[in-house]
C-alpha cells in the first residue's frame, strides 16, 4: 500500500521476523535503542541488524515464543523521521499482556539509520 512518504513505505515494509530479508533497508551501522524500567535486562542499544535481531529473540522469549506488533498509526516528521504507534501482544491466553509503544525512526538517504523504541510502561 503507497502512503504519503516514502520513509513510511519503507518502514512499513519491515519484517520484524526476519531481519535478514530487510538487510537492504537499514544503514549497516544501525542502532536500535531500546529502555523499560521493567525489562531492564533488554534495555540497550543494539547494533547492527545481528544486534537487532539479537533483542528481537530476547523480546519473543518473554512471550514463549508469541509476540504481535500491531500498528496503529504513522506519520513522518519532515524528510528524516518517522513516528510510529503500535500496539504490542506478548505471550498468548490469559497470561499475555497488551502494551503501547511509540517507536521514532530516523531514516537517511532511503535506508534506516536508528530507531528508539518506547514502550508504555504499564501495561493493560
Amino acid at each position: 500500500m503507497k502512503t504519503e512518504h516514502a520513509n513510511i513505505d519503507l518502514i512499513s515494509t519491515i519484517n520484524i521476523t526476519d531481519m535478514a530479508a530487510d538487510t537492504d533497508r537499514f544503514h549497516p551501522d544501525v542502532i536500535w535503542h531500546f529502555f523499560n524500567p521493567n525489562a531492564p535486562e533488554l534495555a540497550g542499544s543494539y547494533n547492527g541488524l545481528t544486534g537487532i535481531a539479537d533483542f528481537f529473540r530476547k523480546v519473543r522469549s518473554y512471550g514463549n515464543g508469541s509476540f504481535q506488533v500491531n500498528p496503529r498509526g504513522a506519520w513522518a516528521v519532515g524528510d528524516e523521521l518517522v513516528v510510529v504507534q503500535t500496539r504490542n501482544r506478548l505471550g498468548d491466553g490469559a497470561t499475555a499482556i497488551e502494551f503501547d509503544v511509540v517507536l521514532v525512526w530516523r531514516v537517511i538517504e532511503g535506508k534506516v539509520a536508528e530507531v528508539w523504541d518506547i514502550p508504555s510502561v504499564q501495561a493493560a
